[in-house]
């Protein structure tokens, strides 16, 4: 098993103002070994339980790619059904828990996002980019799909734009396009407007009334209730795709290149 698999982290932080920061970092664009998405999960649901935290900043370590989805690396080394699903859950589990959180919880999306990455910036309540925040999902083109991330981005964005990058999963879509789509709120030319913008907003949030924030997120989050059970499904369609050699030969020529 690679070394990859058990690198990376996730950090956590509250100021005085109640505002949150989490953030997730990997030395291979900031891929998502299982660990650190378990680890992504339950931070975020840690979070939103503490009284002291009004809203939450979620944002990815560096200043190149934001998320490169699943950890390569550990998906060649999944060798039966259980350990595929497991791996796929851990998206789910990250999903579930921005969707759980009672708290409204921002995006901070600073450079390319791919697969598991998209369905990051779609859990989000409130998602901010910068120009460079390109968009892909690419599960397709290495003999999967994008099962588990597809509600949430369906939810923000659509099915017909879902669908469009779903199947065209070797081209890349612009930030202006996920703009324009809906993934983003807003975009900005610098890392330095947005996290200025940022601040702005997760200030005003942290002064507003957690009870009707909280109650506005379960607002937009109706119609969701059955995800548990849907995206463990969705899970377990991945692991079983992930286990053919034309998936695993799919993988290889990627890591290659």
């Amino acid at each position: 098993m690679s070394e990859a698999i058990n690198q990376g982290h996730v950090h956590s932080s509250v100021d005085a103002n109640g505002i949150a920061t989490i953030e997730f970092g990997h030395p291979l664009s900031n891929s998502l070994p299982g660990k650190i998405l378990q680890k992504l999960a339950d931070t975020i649901t840690e979070m939103g339980q503490k009284e002291d935290v009004k809203v939450i900043v979620l944002k990815s370590a560096g200043e190149k790619a934001f998320c490169a989805g699943a950890s390569f690396d550990e998906l060649i080394s999944i060798n039966d059904l259980e350990t595929g699903k497991v791996f796929f859950s851990g998206f789910a589990k990250v999903i579930n828990a921005c969707r759980k959180c009672p708290k409204f919880i921002i995006g901070r999306v600073h450079g390319k996002a791919v697969g598991g990455g998209v369905g990051v910036a779609s859990a989000v309540d409130f998602c901010y980019a910068t120009k460079f925040a390109d968009v892909k999902l690419s599960e397709l083109a290495v003999g999967i799909g994008p099962f588990v991330v597809g509600p949430a981005v369906e939810r923000k964005i659509g099915l017909s734009a879902m669908s469009e990058l779903a199947i065209n999963a070797s081209d890349w879509r612009s930030a202006h396009w996920a703009h324009k789509k809906g993934l983003y709120a807003e975009l900005f030319e610098t890392t330095e407007a947005m996290d200025e913008q940022i601040e702005t907003l997760a200030n005003r949030l942290a002064k507003s009334n957690p009870e009707a924030m909280q109650m506005l997120k379960k607002v937009f989050w109706e119609g969701t209730e059955s995800w548990d059970t849907l995206l463990a499904e969705r899970a377990a369609m991945s692991g079983k795709l992930v286990l053919s050699d034309f998936t695993r030969n799919a993988i290889n020529r990627f890591k290659a290149k």
